[in-house]
């Protein structure tokens, strides 16, 4: 075996004739089903549904194919309609051919039967068989007779137009007499010289007084229908006479069936064929579309080398909106879109916020770095103790920004993964109000009891630091002996928690950024870097998280004077 020398591999001609005839069919079936760029030619979910479509219609065309019924029923009609004839027939030469013979008994006359077999033939396409009372042949239609020799006749079938309908048709008949199963249960019938009543079943009942009917099954696959009725002068046997004609008609009525079946078979599986490909392009392709830009998103991610301008990339690819369907496909893209538009809003806000956190920590390292330089050059010790100072400040609130950090990155994962639980908001706000009052504040308090059935649906743990942060919010803006009022107002399907404390109040044009991470808004008597900004931001993730509302208001007096800040909660309650 030789190898390629650039790639290594085996050359296409020997990995070719490697491959077994199985694997061989397969790398076919991709060939054609693969564009050279690798896209399908054909939709696999439209040859599915158009091979179930298709498989119905030709199970029920397949079995209407099997006539049997309607075969028992035509060669019934067959044998009736040929037994009115051999009554008939039978009558006649009952009449006409009985001769006297020498003991004055009536016999059947050879001469005179033949001769009537042969006239009464002529206006049937019938075959008759005149058998005497000993089960000897007495006349056959089919049979001259002459001096010595015996010459008979076979009917030669009428041609037909040979036109390309007439020719597809016997093809068509051809073509099912072969795939469909052999006629069994019928007796052969075979032709002889010299014919006997005992080779006729029918024809021993007959000579007894009796009319019985046969059904043969011929040497070419076609049915012989034969009815065998007794030739009687006034009520004696005097012979049995056999009428037999071909299957063909019956044959031909089930193949003109068959065909016309057929031809309804295949306008209906034109039909079906185009109403397949009208359903597969209204889910097949849509799908695919959907397919496609999801992968286009998948790839414009990959593609993105860093976390910078990955939301950007990411909002140029468009989910196709089919959201005016009202089917699951629409609902697949609705759902595709939100996700899509998530997806870019999560990795946006991890941008902003690795901004946010470089930024952060920027700020004391740089104080800290400053602070170690200087105090290696500065001899004085009273000085040193002042950078070392500094120095512990900007350790501390790196430890603090640091812990704050982490416990927001982990915030969102552990509200995707912990289960809401039913929770009584009172007992909640009691709790929360009562331990403040344990440390000694006791300017923490719960305005009023607050009404039963407060239920929502929530992590417990989560819900208590909202509050928390909110009151210790209040608390560090509030003066010494300020108060902090909590207030539960319950409206129809939800409840809105407020936390009103005393302090200066907001800035009008900063209610909404004090929810951003990393802002400050802090009173002048506070020490520099002791809170981290993310208190609020928090706060504002988890309220989100459990499909609520939370913002901020400056609490007026009645001459429109700021006398405090008041932050609002809105929470659905449980089964509403």
């Amino acid at each position: 075996m030789v190898l390629d020398t650039a790639t290594g591999n085996k050359p296409a001609e020997e990995s070719k004739a490697a491959r077994t005839p199985k694997q061989r069919r397969r790398h076919g079936w991709w060939l054609w089903q693969h564009q050279p760029d690798g896209s399908r030619r054909v939709s696999p979910l439209a040859l599915r549904i158009l091979a179930v479509n298709s498989l119905a219609l030709a199970i029920l065309v397949g079995s209407l194919l099997y006539l049997g019924r309607y075969e028992e029923r035509l060669i019934q009609s067959e044998i009736e309609s040929l037994g009115v004839e051999a009554h008939i027939f039978s009558n006649a030469l009952g009449e006409g051919a009985v001769i006297l013979d020498y003991e004055e008994r009536s016999v059947l006359s050879p001469e005179l039967s033949s001769q009537m077999v042969r006239r009464l033939v002529e206006a049937s396409d019938a075959r008759m068989r005149l058998f005497d009372s000993d089960g000897s042949m007495v006349a056959d239609s089919r049979v001259l007779a002459g001096t010595g020799r015996r010459i008979q006749i076979v009917s030669v079938d009428e041609v037909v137009s040979t036109g390309w309908l007439s020719r597809a048709a016997d093809t068509v008949k051809g073509w099912l007499a072969g795939i469909l199963p052999k006629r069994h249960g019928y007796p052969r019938y075979m032709e002889t010289y010299n014919q006997k009543a005992g080779q006729f079943p029918a024809v021993i009942y007959a000579l007894r007084g009796e009319t019985r009917n046969q059904v043969w099954l011929q040497d070419n696959g076609d049915l012989l229908l034969t009815v065998a009725v007794p030739v009687q002068h006034y009520k004696q046997v005097l012979g049995a006479l056999m009428v037999s004609r071909s299957g063909a008609n019956v044959d031909n009525a089930i193949a003109n069936v068959r065909i016309d079946v057929l031809r309804i078979f295949c306008g209906v599986l034109f039909i079906t064929i185009l109403l397949s490909l009208y359903l597969a392009r209204t889910i097949a392709q849509p799908v695919k579309l959907l397919a496609e830009a999801v992968e286009g998103v998948r790839r414009r991610e990959a593609e993105v080398s860093g976390l910078g301008g990955a939301a950007t990339l990411l909002s140029q690819r468009e989910i196709p909106d089919f959201s005016a369907r009202a089917d699951e496909i629409g609902e697949l893209s609705a759902a595709l879109r939100a996700l899509t538009q998530a997806l870019v809003q999560r990795i946006g806000a991890i941008e902003n916020f690795a901004a946010d956190v470089a930024h952060e920590i920027k700020n004391p390292l740089t104080s800290l770095r400053s602070a170690v330089e200087t105090a290696g050059r500065v001899k004085d010790p009273e000085q040193q103790q002042k950078l070392m100072a500094v120095i512990r400040d900007d350790v501390d609130r790196l430890d603090r920004l640091i812990s704050d950090i982490s416990t927001a990155s982990r915030l969102d994962a552990e509200l995707s993964r912990a289960e809401m639980t039913a929770i009584d908001l009172g007992k909640l706000l009691s709790a929360v109000t009562a331990l403040y009052g344990t440390r000694g504040q006791s300017g923490v308090k719960l305005v009023q009891p607050v009404p039963d059935g407060l239920t929502i649906k929530g992590i417990e743990g989560r819900l208590t630091q909202v509050f928390s942060n909110l009151i210790d919010n209040a608390l560090s803006f509030s003066p010494k002996d300020g108060l902090v009022n909590v207030h539960v107002r319950r409206d129809e399907h939800s409840v809105t928690v407020t936390v009103i404390d005393q302090g200066p109040g907001m800035p009008e044009n900063k209610l909404a950024d004090i929810f951003n991470r990393f802002y400050t808004e802090r009173p002048r008597s506070e020490k520099f870097g002791t809170h981290s900004g993310l208190g609020l931001s928090i706060a504002k993730q988890i309220v989100e998280a459990h499909r609520g509302q939370i913002w901020a208001e400056n609490n007026e007096n009645d001459m429109g004077g700021i006398i405090g800040a008041q932050f609002f909660v809105k929470l659905p309650l449980a089964g509403g």
